[in-house]
């Protein structure tokens, strides 16, 4: 029932934070910073698209994280699902939860309930705002979908990223337009269809990028994820990260290649100009 991606002896945990963790973003870091030195994360994932997606989450955090399907515990009374965390963890003595913290089964039992049945220390985190913001996951979310990077970043307290593997493109990019790195995407959740500036990651090196994401509107009219790495042309890589880090325009449908390739060269200049203030550059 439980996965964790690390070796890990559950007997030594004695708190654990509870949620989904989607994004890792500020305030989750409220919940964690009330951990003990022999605290995890107990990650409770649904089978969808992710600000973070699975195993990645654990990046974030120097605290182990276990992972429970929503799945398997969705139909769970109150007492079941204690019971369930004290089998687990054995040495348990202290659940940290948000302020908004459900569980059981039709979300029905909420944080009264589970201070009459865990013995043990509840903490219960306030919501965290930021410049009048309320940090959740699904605000983040939206933010993203709407194409709104830096807001999205500042809530994360980092930049967005998706990670996936290099897949073979149309072919125009190096012939007709610029050089463009194809990235098969899995599990995330996609910003806004449009171009983007963008770092992205190869191996150990980043590289100042523009990424374009949605419908070729231009060419065969299918879903891509591309890169351009500025002033390189990289073709021998298997994996790469794209972190986003602000929106340049919208998807359009240009009339020539020969329009497009100028259009690419004005947001490559976007880019740039980003990147060229000293506190922006990349070392």
């Amino acid at each position: 029932m439980l996965k964790h991606s690390t070796a890990l002896k559950k007997d030594k945990i004695d708190s654990i934070a509870i949620g989904v963790f989607d994004g890792f973003h500020l305030g989750h870091k409220q919940l964690t910073d009330r951990l003990s030195k022999n605290g995890a994360i107990l990650i409770i994932y649904k089978e969808k698209a992710n600000i973070t997606p699975g195993f990645s989450r654990e990046r974030f955090t120097k605290f182990p994280c276990i992972f429970m399907k929503f799945s398997s515990i969705k139909d769970l009374d109150c007492k079941e699902f204690v019971t369930l965390l004290m089998s687990e963890f054995p040495n348990l003595q202290k659940i940290v939860i948000g302020y908004d913290f459900k569980f059981g089964a039709n979300r029905s039992c909420d944080i009264f309930d589970l201070k009459q049945i865990f013995k043990g220390k509840i903490v219960v985190v306030d919501e965290f705002f930021l410049d009048g913001d309320s940090v959740h996951s699904s605000k983040i979310r939206e933010y993203i979908q709407n194409g709104k990077i830096k807001k999205a970043n500042r809530l994360l307290g980092r930049e967005f990223s998706i990670s996936g593997k290099v897949i073979k493109g149309q072919g125009i990019g190096s012939k007709e337009l610029v050089p463009t790195l194809n990235i098969d995407i899995k599990n995330y959740i996609m910003p806004k269809h449009g171009v983007y500036i963008t770092k992205t990651k190869i191996g150990e090196k980043i590289y100042k990028s523009v990424t374009f994401v949605g419908l070729r509107k231009s060419t065969d009219t299918k879903f891509s994820c591309e890169t351009h790495v500025i002033g390189e042309n990289i073709s021998n890589t298997n994996e790469v990260e794209i972190f986003f880090v602000d929106f340049i325009r919208e998807n359009r449908k240009f009339t020539s290649l020969s329009e497009l390739k100028k259009v690419i060269s004005d947001d490559i200049d976007v880019a740039n100009s980003y990147f060229y203030t000293s506190d922006h550059q990349i070392v």
